[in-house]
């Protein structure tokens, strides 16, 4: 019997009044609650990152109807709000950080809002949260050249590191976007695994350097969630995200070759 799709979900911030940067890929406090609740209603187990890739590489059997939570760039909000619930539930969670914009000595002051500390990041930890990579600066890597992007993935890893006594095996890339380069590279850095976003269901045929994520934001109903964690009507409720992906990735891809034949005009 084929092993059924898991859904990995992918939040930001969670915030009572985020700023403009911030807004659509937020979620109120109010909500998150109630999605956990929705999560332990349906009797989904949640699971780390790092564990779901574990099982699928070695073999063994996931959990009943597993489901994964997960948070990019390391929002403020996510210690102050989410983690409050994750514990009352018992639920596991994954966190990635972009080192250069978490408060503290390596911020290079590009986050978007208010941003966790190392002490939460200490607490988040400590209560059991993965932490993972997000890179340094937050970059589209594949816009990277090898040297920019090698630093990105390394920098950020060495710093988590230091700050928490523990190696980062996880990774997120930032925006989704990555190439057969950047998944060699995020490799040959030491991480485990990588999530990417495309609004899908993770799969272990995909690979662990390209698992699927499914965006939660704060437009996202009760109703669409439910069908979220289920695998319900994905390709319906996506279906905008996806046309404005493949038209942007043909820009990307434009950028790309200009790119290189500037370089090679030098």
């Amino acid at each position: 019997m084929p092993e059924p799709p898991v859904p990995i979900l992918m939040y930001h911030a969670v915030a009572t009044d985020p700023n403009d940067a911030t807004r659509v890929l937020s979620v109120s406090p109010e909500s998150f609650a109630e999605q956990m609740e929705l999560i332990g209603g349906a009797g989904l187990t949640p699971v780390k990152v790092a564990d779901l890739a574990a099982r699928w590489r070695d073999g063994r059997p996931l959990p009943e109807r597993p489901v994964l939570i997960t948070f990019d760039d390391g929002y403020e909000g996510v210690h102050r709000h989410a983690l409050p619930v994750l514990a009352k539930h018992g639920f596991p969670a994954t966190v990635f950080v972009s080192t250069g914009w978490i408060r503290g000595a390596y911020d290079t002051g590009g986050g978007l809002d208010t941003m966790l500390d190392w002490d939460q990041i200490r607490e988040l930890a400590a209560a059991g949260v993965e932490i993972g990579g997000h890179t340094h600066t937050h970059p589209e890597l594949d816009q990277l050249d090898d040297t920019a992007l090698r630093h990105e993935l390394i920098h950020s890893k060495e710093i988590v590191t230091d700050e928490l006594g523990t190696v980062p095996a996880s990774f997120a890339y930032p925006y989704g976007y990555s190439s057969r380069r950047v998944r060699q590279a995020v490799r040959e850095t030491g991480y485990g695994q990588a999530l990417a976003v495309n609004n899908g269901l993770a799969r272990r045929r995909q690979g662990p350097y390209a698992l699927t994520r499914l965006t939660v934001r704060r437009s996202t109903t009760a109703e669409e969630f439910e069908r979220l964690v289920q695998g319900r009507a994905i390709a319906r409720d996506f279906a905008r995200d996806r046309a404005l992906t493949k038209g942007y990735a043909l820009v990307r891809r434009a950028r790309q070759v200009r790119r290189k034949v500037s370089r090679s005009r030098v």
